[in-house]
């Protein structure tokens, strides 16, 4: 029987147990000198001034809106493609999520479509950095400046990844990374909150530790949360941002073998195109594919997982009771044909030609 194939898996070896062990030997788990030494990394990587680690992506966001104001009767724009915890983030502080429509070609948030939903209960925008490929910065920073409105970016999928130059996360006041297992890189759960500004840092913080500037004093200025980080996380995630360049350079190669064999073979089976401005990082390599749930179903029966793409917001379920105004045929599209192919660290070259192998077949 062939060996099963996963759509990711983290690569975890010794160097975690490693660090973990630094852990052990310290005897402190709650947030201390590796928590430090990672947000230390994170700075590092990506040019921010401040790096905050909280216990995940979904807590990051709620901080940064919480500490631009962000609440009741406040509207934030959301792309229609992207995780649900992005909007409900925005539902956790009292605001309201406003969906909006994404290009066809990036799956990012469409800023035109954008600036014809601001309106004077607009606090914000959130763009979404997705598939590990950035959203048009440029044309974002020219919207949230012309209407005086924040940017707080989801760059949950972003480790590593760069628009012009600049790491994704530090373009608006605010922005959050994921490590959450399944990322480019992961402490098993795991965000961290990008700034350059010294206020709103200090405000992330005290959100994040009860509401308090220092730790293990019982007066507390504001109101605040338990969204710590552990000592634990910290020491995994050093051992993976010691791993990201290889990680980033194997998941290149990843996706330039696929586009090299299976760019052109059927027109059924298209490539994601990348704007020439962005640096990405191939968390993991998709396609736009006819009858993608037949294809889905046939690779499934050769031991090979694939992924959906996110299920547009403006469908979720959970959100039938909101007032969800436009279309958003692209979305639906989209959804329709995405499929991300298995895409770890850990794929080995065999088990890739049998992906390819696979697809290749299906379209005969």
């Amino acid at each position: 029987m062939k060996d099963f194939i996963p759509q990711i898996e983290p690569w975890i070896d010794e160097e975690e147990l490693h660090q973990l062990k630094r852990v052990v030997e310290s005897t402190y788990v709650t947030e201390h000198a590796l928590t430090a030494e990672f947000e230390e990394q994170v700075k590092e990587l990506t040019g921010a001034k401040h790096a905050v680690a909280v216990t995940n992506g979904t807590a990051a966001l709620y901080c940064c809106l919480k500490a631009l104001g962000v609440g009741p009767g406040d509207e934030v724009i959301v792309p229609n493609i992207t995780f649900v915890a992005s909007a409900n983030a925005v539902i956790m502080t009292g605001a309201s999520p406003v969906f909006c429509e994404i290009r066809s070609d990036t799956f990012c948030i469409d800023v035109s479509a954008a600036e014809k939903l601001v309106n004077e209960n607009t606090r914000a925008i959130m763009p979404v950095h997705l598939y590990g490929q950035s959203a048009d910065m440029d044309a974002l920073q020219r919207l949230a400046a012309s209407e005086s409105i924040f940017i707080i970016e989801d760059a949950a999928q972003g480790v590593g990844v760069k628009f012009n130059g600049k790491h994704v996360g530090t373009f608006g006041e605010l922005g959050i990374l994921s490590f959450y297992g399944n990322k480019t890189i992961t402490c098993g759960e795991g965000g961290v909150i990008l700034t350059d500004s010294d206020e709103l840092k200090e405000e992330c913080y005290r959100l994040k530790n009860h509401g308090r500037s220092v730790k293990g004093i019982f007066k507390h200025e504001a109101i605040g949360y338990n969204f710590a980080f552990t000592e634990m996380q910290a020491a995994i995630g050093i051992a993976q941002m010691n791993k990201l360049s290889r990680i980033i350079e194997r998941k290149s190669k990843i996706r330039d073998l696929y586009y090299k064999e299976l760019s052109s073979f059927s027109s059924a089976f298209e490539p994601v195109y990348v704007d020439p401005r962005s640096s990405p990082v191939y968390w993991f390599t998709s396609f736009l594919a006819q009858d993608r749930k037949n294809l889905q179903a046939f690779l499934r029966e050769q031991g090979i997982q694939t992924r959906e793409f996110f299920y547009p917001l403006h469908l979720q379920p959970c959100y039938s009771n909101m007032r969800i105004e436009g279309e958003f045929k692209t979305s639906e599209e989209v959804y329709t044909k995405g499929i991300s192919l298995p895409s770890s660290y850990m794929l080995t070259g065999d088990n890739q030609m049998r992906v390819i192998d696979a697809v290749k077949e299906f379209y005969g």
